[in-house]
């Protein structure tokens, strides 16, 4: 018996784009184009009624833009994975599609091929858009200072409740809230690139999250690691490393 495929809702109020996409998915035995829809409420009742595996929305709808009607499916229906995509690359626009709960950014000339893998990691529950973070240094500050605001409005009670986790998973948080990729983690802490990547399995998994920034959300706001600033948020904030 074969797997189920993959439902995906295509929101853009172009009708040649929304068909260009069509076209590119319907090739995909894996994939089912479920609707269309070319405006923000009439995305939002469609998700509602059809939900689909993966929404495809354009940032720039007329209207109840792209990034609203992605926060208010998100909020909806978490399990849904929602792809931003763009006219242009903008890293404002990154830090606002990270915020509202996106799984992926992209620029609208993705070519097919990408576009499929997107769409098909993203339906299982991975969330690309880490990785576009940690090549944008300055998308990487500004999320690592809103994470200092969230810390900042926990109360006393929360943040001295008990860290399910075991001191080298703190550490690992703590090297990715720092945004360092698997393999910065695995040099720094001298563990090999699939251990880091167990722990990581192990830390979703206990604190029952989607993705890494939001463990890191999770352990901040509850004190387990501090977000002082440190040589690799400086390397960050100067532009350095991606």
């Amino acid at each position: 018996m074969s797997n189920p495929k993959i439902r995906v809702l295509i929101i853009d109020d172009h009708p040649l784009f929304r068909q260009g996409i069509r076209w590119s998915l319907e090739d995909a035995a894996d994939m089912e184009v479920v609707a269309e829809a070319e405006n923000g409420q009439e995305a939002i009742a469609l998700t509602e009624k059809l939900s689909p595996d993966v929404v495809l929305v354009d940032i720039n709808l007329p209207g109840l833009n792209g990034l609203e009607v992605a926060r208010v499916i998100k909020r909806r229906d978490p399990r849904i994975g929602i792809i931003v995509l763009s006219v242009y690359e903008d890293d404002d626009q990154l830090f606002q599609a990270i915020k509202v709960g996106a799984a992926a950014y992209s620029s609208k000339d993705v070519n097919p091929e990408d576009l499929l893998y997107f769409i098909r990691n993203v339906a299982t529950g991975r969330y690309l858009i880490n990785d576009a973070v940690l090549a944008k240094p300055s998308v990487a500050s500004r999320v690592l200072h809103q994470f200092r605001e969230l810390a900042a409005t926990e109360d006393e009670q929360t943040t001295a409740l008990f860290a399910p986790l075991t001191s080298r998973e703190i550490e690992i948080l703590d090297c990715i809230a720092r945004g360092l990729s698997n393999k910065e983690i695995a040099n720094e802490l001298s563990i090999s690139g699939q251990t880091v990547k167990n722990h990581i399995t192990s830390i979703l998994s206990k604190l029952q999250v989607n993705d890494r920034t939001m463990a890191v959300i999770y352990a901040i706001k509850r004190g387990w690691i501090k977000m002082g600033y440190s040589p690799g948020e400086e390397a960050l904030g100067a532009g350095g490393k991606s």
